[in-house]
């Protein structure tokens, strides 16, 4: 399947596919390229659908500053970096690595793109040809940013973790009016977020106010989220992943293990299969088992005249008879003709079966 088609189906919600499984790699590289390409190789071979990076430096982000608004306060995950640009120089993926990671994804094709936290990162996207935009949620009041990504013309992924409904709102106003694709993704901004905490109920409320598609951005343990939000309708689930033997990355404390990848998303499709469609319509390969339903059946010798009833007439499997709810009109109506043991019952061998309402 190539790309141009994923991205169509992804952003398309009349279309019914499997949700596709997006890997973040934020900051889990551990400093070093070597890392990331060799994340960017294991994404691939452990079956990732598309790959996310997060597009800053330090000075586009925030300001090298021990002011107190720049200080990571003690309740912060992150608070041993001591100060937001110290967090985001250890975190961030420097840009020139970003152009060999597009790189290496278009050799072993693996759709790949940007989170861009400015409009100077949404400008070097475009010189890579980043095919969709991803607005993080803490940009989701950033406006320019938004717009920034709607005209480019590419979809353009929204995250609800720390939006308000009017925030939501808004952004999707800018959004259609540029006639962007979009997908929003229900995400709650805690790292990690307790699974009790996760209310993915939100999915289909999403994709019904604002028609379109609707996925996860997960950020729990493990994967009963994720589950969850396939039921419920999810196009994409998108979750920090890590190297198995990475320890120092920034990210890691809430990663998933890159090899525990297949798991989850062969599960996931399991389980995208088990929803199917809402229909009590029978299912051709359960056809075989209408036989063990029960039916009407002589179980003694019934002769031409003689009237049915509760000794010669019984309700037993297999269902090729008559249906079991039609015993209490029979009882007492005669046979039209002889019928031995184990004959199936039929109206043509019922006396004035034409008076009876079927």
């Amino acid at each position: 399947m190539t790309l141009e088609l994923n991205i169509d189906q992804l952003f398309d919600p009349a279309v019914k596919i499997p949700p596709v499984i997006c890997v973040e790699m934020s900051g889990n590289h551990g400093g070093h390229l070597e890392s990331a390409l060799r994340f960017v190789n294991s994404a691939k071979e452990n079956g990732a659908d598309l790959l996310k990076v997060q597009v800053y430096t330090p000075e586009t982000i925030t300001l090298k500053c021990n002011q107190p608004d720049f200080r990571l306060v003690a309740d912060n995950d992150w608070a041993s970096y001591g100060t937001l640009y110290d967090l985001y120089q250890k975190a961030h993926t420097p840009w020139h690595w970003i152009e060999e990671i597009f790189e290496l994804c278009k050799r072993i094709e693996l759709p790949v793109f940007g989170s861009p936290f400015d409009e100077s990162a949404v400008e070097f996207l475009e010189s890579l040809d980043c095919p969709i935009y991803k607005i993080a949620s803490p940009e989701i009041t950033d406006h320019g940013l938004i717009e920034q990504c709607a005209r480019t013309g590419k979809p353009v992924i929204l995250s609800t973790g720390l939006a308000s409904k009017e925030d939501l709102d808004e952004a999707n106003e800018i959004l259609n009016a540029f006639s962007s694709p979009k997908m929003i993704l229900k995400c709650v901004s805690a790292y990690p977020t307790p699974v009790e905490d996760m209310n993915v109920a939100s999915i289909p409320w999403i994709q019904s106010a604002y028609r379109c598609s609707a996925g996860l951005s997960d950020h729990s343990m493990g994967s009963e989220a994720a589950y969850a939000a396939t039921v419920l309708g999810a196009r994409m689930i998108e979750k920090h992943f890590c190297l198995r033997d990475d320890n120092t990355s920034v990210d890691t404390g809430f990663s998933m293990a890159i090899d525990e990848l297949p798991l989850l998303k062969s599960s996931v499709h399991k389980i995208h299969s088990a929803v199917g469609e809402a229909t009590l319509d029978l299912p051709e390969i359960a056809k075989p088992s209408l036989s063990g339903r029960r039916s009407l059946y002589a179980v003694r010798e019934i002769k031409k005249g003689e009237p049915f009833n509760a000794l010669n007439v019984r309700s037993i499997r297999p269902s090729f008879g008559m249906a079991p709810k039609y015993l209490p009109r029979i009882i007492g109506r005669t046979a039209l003709e002889k019928m031995a043991p184990g004959e199936r019952l039929s109206t043509k061998k019922i006396s004035d079966w034409s008076d009876v309402d079927e």
